[in-house]
């Protein structure tokens, strides 16, 4: 089986759903003849042509309004935000529009749209490159909101996304689009060759969306997290010597609950890491969701790591991101709690 980056696997994934189904459209800044600025279209134009892979203006209402369209009149477009903090101003069309076109035509219509969006920091792209805004998206219902952590998953998870006849807004951690990352700003990310989600079939398949997934077992503890704090939860664990059950969420609209209350009911401690602003972030949501369904197993109340309520700062990017010292210290806390 061969091996991939993120990139590589996203762009096989689009790849593939653009010679399968001719309703497939790709489109966004950058997308067709420079290939993206993080490479995830390369090629596609030259292969598909223009028609297929749009370069659009720099307008990103005018982005997501086209792909509205495209999606009502039987098309599948898969729209790319070149970074999730430029989706702003597409957000109000994304709300009021393509998350309620099923719900307040009864059905009559649909718009089968994806959203790909690179978000995260990381990679000192300062507090206008940095941003991850799930927590906005999983607050509004008619759309799916996911957030894949490495290549396998990306693809399957991307070509299921686009076969949904739902809108999904599809968020790429931009930190480990090369390789993982344990949370330490002085080692480079481990290339993807050296790990098992390296491998990426070259054919088409799907990872459903939904479906949380188990990536470190465990019994101490369960550790939630999606994106790049996968690796950096992982890093934390094995450097404090606690056996802890990782659940890598994927998908954070709609919520894998099963899972999640199956590990905290064992494990008896929870905690919860994302990269987004702790303050109304997605960790919110899930510490009451486990707590309302998992109170009476828990040993100790459900603990966060997540960044700090200010603008994601270019001097202070690593006291900002949730690295593996600050995931390790809650760890070590939870632990030691009665």
């Amino acid at each position: 089986m061969p091996k991939m980056n993120m990139i590589q696997a996203l762009n096989s994934a689009m790849d593939i759903m653009l010679g399968r189904d001719p309703s497939v459209v790709v489109m966004g800044e950058d997308v067709g003849y420079f290939g993206g600025v993080f490479r995830t279209t390369d090629g596609l134009q030259r292969k598909y042509g223009e028609q297929r892979v749009l370069d659009t203006p720099i307008s990103e209402q005018g982005i997501v309004a086209a792909a509205i369209g495209m999606g009502v009149n039987g098309l599948r477009p898969v729209a790319e935000i070149q970074f999730a903090d430029y989706i702003y101003p597409g957000y109000d069309q994304i709300v009021s529009e393509l998350a309620r076109i099923r719900y307040r035509s009864a059905s009559e219509f649909h718009a089968p749209v994806t959203i790909r969006t690179p978000c995260g920091g990381g990679i000192r792209g300062g507090q206008t490159h940095s941003q991850s805004p799930e927590a906005i998206f999983a607050h509004v219902s008619g759309v799916k909101t996911v957030m894949p952590s490495n290549p396998y998953d990306a693809k399957g998870m991307l070509i299921a996304a686009i076969e949904d006849d739902d809108p999904v807004i599809f968020f790429e951690p931009k930190r480990v689009y090369n390789g993982p990352f344990d949370g330490n700003p002085d080692q480079p990310a481990v290339p993807w060759s050296a790990h098992p989600k390296g491998e990426v079939p070259e054919g088409y398949y799907t990872v459903p969306l939904g479906k949380a997934e188990i990536v470190r077992p465990g019994s101490a503890c369960t550790i939630v997290a999606y994106g790049t704090m996968v690796y950096v939860a992982e890093a934390a664990a094995r450097a404090q010597g606690v056996d802890a059950e990782i659940v890598d969420l994927r998908t954070i609209a709609p919520l894998d609950v099963d899972t999640l209350f199956t590990s905290v009911k064992k494990t008896g401690r929870c905690l919860i890491v994302h990269e987004a602003t702790r303050f109304g972030g997605f960790g919110g949501e899930l510490s009451a969701t486990i707590q309302e369904e998992c109170f009476w197993n828990l040993e100790a109340p459900i603990a966060r790591v997540a960044g700090w309520d200010t603008p994601y700062p270019h001097a202070f990017e690593w006291e900002y991101f949730p690295g593996q010292r600050r995931v390790g210290a809650a760890l070590k806390a939870l632990m030691e709690a009665a």
